[in-house]
């Protein structure tokens, strides 16, 4: 019998974690997500439909203008409970203070997403995604996007906009 290419084998290995879970799921009569999903149930009746569309807003934190500087009103919106997330906001430093002023300033504790533009890198800078489709380098293509993501989460950031791929035309 011909052996199985290590793809393969990882297809079946997932085919048989799909059906033995659902197959435990069916034997004890548990969902292991109903506890997640009860909790979300519960916490959205308690939303107000202003905190609900706030769940909704993304922020800007004009970080990259002149240092870590967050509109006035913005830091209403979100001690109100009325903000979802955040771009352009980082640092360890910078994240948590605004994280804490969202889960133990609002109500509903509800935790910020902090997203940012981790292009061809964070701290690290790679080639661009083109040229590195370009090099057909599936490793360095893959290491490149874990320390860009190592960094990007030490830094606090939950939510990257990468890889892209602008469209530059002039008038």
């Amino acid at each position: 019998m011909k052996r199985m290419n290590m793809k393969s084998q990882s297809v079946i290995l997932a085919i048989m974690l799909l059906f033995s879970t659902q197959f435990c799921t069916m034997q004890n009569g548990t969902n292991p997500d109903a506890e997640i999903d009860k909790k979300v149930e519960t916490l959205l009746t308690k939303m107000t439909l202003d905190e609900k569309i706030g769940q909704l807003t993304l922020y800007t934190s004009d970080m990259d203008q002149t240092g870590a500087f967050l509109r006035p009103e913005y830091i209403d919106d979100i001690k109100s409970g009325t903000v979802g997330s955040i771009f352009n906001a980082y640092g360890s430093e910078y994240t948590r203070k605004l994280q804490e002023m969202a889960v133990n300033g609002t109500r509903l504790g509800i935790p910020l997403l902090f997203g940012y533009d981790v292009i061809h890198g964070h701290r690290t800078i790679f080639p661009v995604p083109l040229a590195e489709a370009a090099s057909w380098d599936l490793p360095a293509i893959k290491k490149a996007a874990e320390v860009a993501a190592a960094e990007a989460a030490a830094e606090g950031l939950h939510w990257t906009f990468a890889p892209m791929a602008d469209v530059a035309r002039d008038p």
